[in-house]
């Protein structure tokens, strides 16, 4: 912890909340929280569950929790009574963290929280993993996910051999959670690492994220998901923004469409990494000249087998029972369609491998669909799935008719391609990562609400 995460200037400023936070001050309300931890029941080998909005809270209760010796368990604030109950009973920590007063709008990104902890269990973690998360759940049911506190710091030093990240003096403006991984390691522990100030907006919103880019003279990254790339192309700068450097992205695939709006208004890079829970970052290409490849992170082996990508990964990141055809003899097997150039290295993410259907014997890329769907004009997001036949959930973006919907479609698929059935919805369903939920069931009761 001292080490990797609290080396620097004490006077060197790491939050801005809007008020500044320098390291004296982290480290300060670090030690004061690890004791109160300690009072309460936690010891090292136990575990705190973190049951928090992101906060200078969150920050503080995950720091002194990993300096007490403990694991983290990250549950998102978001998650109901019922799926907090069955990670509790399963994963059994010792300590609870969780909110006692929240203040602050429903749209504002760091809030104002006051903790308290509880006891739980008199028993040590379950595993001896540093941080346990729970996967996107995009797909289905979530993973328990398992990292050590040696593959944390594997990855922080990996961020710090990317070409394109955020350099030391500089300000990352963090829109992603930091319960998942691309707020947490590239956003948190690699700004804490490298001296790189972290600026959450004040609020999720367009104006808020160009605010907080102009709030200071130095150089500006903006790290979010593609959810916030729509945000910012569709929304007009009142002036020049010389602070802003790029725009990195992690998550889905970024629409094309969606793509050119936000580099024709900004004029800057959009980035783009590819990463999973279990392994964290996997490649990147923060510069948009490849897109839509990476090339490989420092450290981090991808092939193809068989049409799905493989990354290295030396130890199962599982924790209890789990699909046992996800990772072996130190690969994991990601469920992703890809290729890897032979010459170049480069990665080409195809989608999701069970994206793969046969319609009268021709076999459809429903990520080619969907990517088609996604892109006409009226359209805000899509998801494409195999429902007993090709079936398109669409969020409009203005007025459109399954008719008119239809009539598009024609133009650019051939007819076996084209969705047999079309549902226009007032909203997705979205993980609480922003990325659109694919289970049938969600989609489902999204056409019915």
């Amino acid at each position: 912890m001292d080490e990797v995460l609290f080396a620097g200037q004490p006077t060197d400023v790491c939050l801005r909340l809007p008020e500044p936070v320098d390291r004296a001050t982290l480290h300060r309300l670090v030690t004061a929280a690890q004791e109160r931890l300690t009072a309460v029941g936690l010891r090292p080998g136990g575990a705190a569950a973190l049951r928090l909005p992101p906060s200078l809270a969150y920050v503080v209760n995950l720091l002194a929790t990993w300096r007490a010796g403990a694991q983290a368990i990250l549950l998102d604030h978001r998650l109901t009574e019922h799926e907090v109950d069955r990670a509790l009973l399963r994963l059994t920590p010792q300590v609870v963290i969780a909110p006692v007063r929240t203040g602050g709008g429903a749209l504002k990104i760091f809030v104002d929280v006051t903790e308290g902890v509880t006891r739980y269990a008199d028993r040590p973690a379950v595993s001896g993993h540093a941080v346990i998360q729970l996967s996107s759940g995009s797909t289905g049911p979530s993973k328990v996910i398992g990292r050590t506190a040696a593959d944390l710091v594997a990855e922080v030093h990996r961020y710090t051999r990317i070409d394109g990240v955020a350099l030391p003096g500089e300000r990352i403006i963090l829109l992603p959670s930091m319960v998942h991984v691309l707020g947490l390691v590239g956003g948190l522990l690699y700004g804490l690492h490298a001296g790189v100030e972290l600026v959450p907006p004040q609020r999720l919103s367009g104006d808020a994220v160009l605010a907080a880019i102009s709030a200071g003279t130095t150089p500006a990254t903006v790290l979010g998901v593609p959810f916030h790339i729509g945000l910012l192309a569709s929304t007009r700068p009142t002036g020049p923004l010389p602070q802003l450097r790029r725009m990195t992205t992690g998550g889905e695939l970024v629409p094309a469409a969606v793509a050119r709006a936000f580099t024709d208004r900004y004029g800057v890079p959009l980035g783009n990494m590819y990463g999973m829970t279990e392994v964290g970052v996997i490649g990147t290409d923060l510069y948009g000249v490849h897109r839509s490849s990476i090339a490989p992170a420092p450290g981090i082996e991808v092939r193809e087998t068989g049409g799905e990508l493989w990354v290295s990964c030396p130890a199962s990141p599982y924790v209890g029972p789990h699909d046992p055809t996800r990772w072996s003899d130190g690969w994991l097997h990601t469920r992703d369609a890809g290729t890897v150039d032979a010459d170049t290295g480069l990665v080409t993410v195809r989608g999701r491998l069970d994206s793969q259907v046969s319609v009268g014997g021709m076999k459809v890329d429903l990520t080619e669909v969907e990517a088609t769907v996604a892109e006409l004009t009226g359209v805000a997001a899509a998801v494409v799935v195999w429902d007993g036949g090709i079936t398109a959930y669409v969020q409009p973006d203005g007025p459109l008719s399954e008719e008119t919907l239809d009539k598009l479609l024609a133009e650019r698929l051939a007819g076996y391609k084209r969705p047999r059935v079309l549902h226009l919805v007032d909203q997705l369903p979205r993980t609480t990562t922003g990325k659109l939920v694919r289970a049938t069931d969600a989609l489902r009761s999204a056409v019915t609400r």
